[in-house]
């Protein structure tokens, strides 16, 4: 299973690549492959400075080894190694219309001493995070989400949002990130549904990104905005920063495991601000906006 999902992550990457420097029509990818000394590496690819996209990246990795003292500790096991493979990716577009969007889709085994798997998942999930809310994109993004929930467990999309409304919550702002989508994780082989079965949901899941936001790109990145209007998108940006680098599992699970610090922290936009106290005019656009992120909404019938 993880030579198969590995090279579906591998091939996943070239097809959002290549569908995004199309839209931008301008900037590439800068594609950087690593190693871990201890076991493993990965394929981070940066797109910087586009008419569309001011930073992303797409990244692969498979790492591998002994895990570490903190992770033992999480996982409450005294001894173990570990496999771990997965796509990650972020994109912060130039134009404050545009939202920002993060997905990734994973695999983790863990092995006994004698090398034996003793536990295996997948996990995954993507959101959408606006500036400036277009009701419609939010709409567009979980119809997606949920067409491809829907082929494998009408409950998936229901659970698996609610998932994602409460983990992308930064607890110490007492907002959303932004306006959700799925998140799913430890999704493990039972009687009811295998591996195999859960390969092919999160399979399912990784190929409708795409689709998912695309058209959302398509629709706003012509919009005019205003000096103010960027300023806006820089503020709010300085809570995905908060978000990432206080709560996101994916960001402390490499760190702890002596990933690739540039590959990990590609995620981060590159210009944010942190203005004190900063509140918009009530009855803005702005505000609006504040006031979806205070209570997560469901944005279509389940």
């Amino acid at each position: 299973m993880k030579d198969k999902f590995y090279a579906y992550i591998q091939a996943l990457q070239n097809t959002i690549c290549s569908k995004l420097e199309a839209i931008d029509g301008s900037a590439t990818f800068q594609e950087d492959l690593w190693e871990r000394p201890e076991g493993g590496g990965g394929r981070t690819r940066v797109i910087q400075n586009g008419n569309v996209f001011e930073k992303g990246g797409v990244n692969i990795s498979a790492v591998y080894g002994e895990l570490p003292d903190s992770m033992k500790a999480y996982f409450k096991v005294e001894q173990a190694d570990f496999f771990a493979c997965g796509l990650s990716l972020v994109l912060h577009p130039k134009n404050p219309m545009i939202p920002t969007v993060h997905a990734n889709w994973r695999y983790f085994e863990l092995y006994d001493q004698n090398g034996k798997v003793v536990d295996q998942w997948f996990g995954g999930g993507q959101d959408l995070t606006p500036y400036y809310l277009f009701e419609e994109d939010a709409r567009h993004f979980h119809t997606v989400c949920k067409e491809a929930c829907d082929k494998h467990h009408h409950e998936f999309y229901i659970e698996y949002k609610e998932k994602c409304d409460s983990y992308f919550w930064n607890t110490h702002r007492n907002e959303a990130r932004g306006v959700g989508g799925l998140f799913f994780d430890y999704c493990k082989p039972t009687e009811e549904f295998s591996l195999e079965q859960w390969y092919n949901f999160v399979t399912e899941v990784g190929n409708s990104f795409l689709s998912s936001y695309v058209p959302i790109v398509e629709r706003r990145k012509e919009l005019p905005y205003s000096e103010k209007q960027r300023d806006w998108q820089e503020i709010r940006r300085g809570r995905y920063v908060e978000f990432n680098l206080v709560h996101d599992k994916g960001t402390l699970f490499g760190l702890k495991t002596n990933g690739r610090i540039e590959s990990i922290l590609m995620s981060l936009p590159p210009k944010v601000q942190w203005r004190y106290d900063h509140t918009p005019e009530q009855g803005s656009e702005e505000s609006k906006l504040l006031e979806v992120l205070m209570s997560p909404r469901n944005w279509i019938e389940n």
